[in-house]
């Protein structure tokens, strides 16, 4: 059962990564109803190490965008992609500065439907807002930053400080950072595609920093644990890899609104039903 239970929270987690509707608040709240029976300790960690798969996908689907030896690109173009990881680098250090030691609390205290209920509807709201204003302005047809290649290292380092609000549950990685390159006048398309190439090192050090958390406080893999996490990786993957080129068609031609009100809608519906339960 708990293997079936890992293809559930794979599936989530790869249709949730990359769309701007939370997949840490997803899986706190699947695991409300799923939950695996497995130790707390091993079900942390494998929520937030399965995103490993989710990873895996942006580093195949723009693997030659981001290989900055790859043979087939000229002198420029590799030093432009050398760049984007600078940019890459600059952008992770909020994160990296004010996350790490606030890590353990958020995790003690924010874990919860109350706290992803909230943020969920908030920036739902916020989507919905900022797209309405844009609607009206052209904004999106007349973005200061339509190319990756002219965005400058101080927009990236914004964008990096609006990643440090996703730390709180429900928020939503992607939409925090997406949400924050449309502000200072990104494109949709160059917002969502430096979301992606951000959340490389940004989820792969999460996901090595729960790994050492898991084994420096005893933990080990036992039975079927090993198996467990495999298959979430290899799901988060395959469903992570179809979901991103949705989502890079999907915004050619349509705006962020719709995933605004899923936002609220979900929302409402966790305080309902939490109210309901208790």
């Amino acid at each position: 059962m708990d293997i079936i239970k890992s293809i559930i929270l794979g599936i989530v987690e790869g249709i949730t990564e990359f769309l701007p509707i939370s997949s840490t608040g997803h899986l706190v709240l699947v695991d409300e109803f799923i939950k695996m029976q497995q130790p707390k300790q091993f079900t942390d960690m494998f929520n937030v190490v399965i995103q490993l798969g989710a990873i895996l996908a942006v580093v195949v689907l723009y693997f030659h965008k981001l290989n900055p030896l790859s043979p087939k690109k000229n002198g420029l173009e590799k030093k432009n992609t050398w760049v984007l990881w600078l940019k890459v680098i600059v952008a992770v250090l909020p994160s990296v500065i004010i996350g790490l030691p606030l890590n353990d609390w958020m995790d003690a205290h924010l874990m919860n439907w109350a706290v992803v209920s909230a943020t969920l509807i908030i920036y739902g709201i916020l989507f919905i807002l900022v797209e309405n204003h844009n609607k009206h302005s052209r904004r999106d047809e007349r973005a200061k930053y339509s190319n990756l290649d002219t965005l400058p290292f101080s927009i990236a380092l914004f964008i990096g400080a609006f990643q440090v609000l996703s730390l709180i549950p429900g928020t939503s990685r992607s939409g925090a950072t997406i949400l924050g390159a449309i502000l200072i006048g990104a494109s949709r398309y160059v917002g969502t595609e430096f979301s992606f190439f951000l959340a490389i090192p940004t989820m792969f050090g999460a996901s090595l920093l729960k790994i050492y958390k898991f084994f420096a406080h005893g933990g080990s893999l036992v039975g079927q644990q090993g198996i467990i996490l495999l298959v979430g990786m290899v799901v988060s993957f395959v469903v992570a890899y179809l979901s991103i080129r949705f989502l890079m068609n999907y915004i050619k031609n349509n705006d962020f609104k719709v995933f605004g009100w899923y936002r609220i809608i979900l929302g409402v519906i966790v305080i309902g039903v939490n109210l309901l339960i208790f």
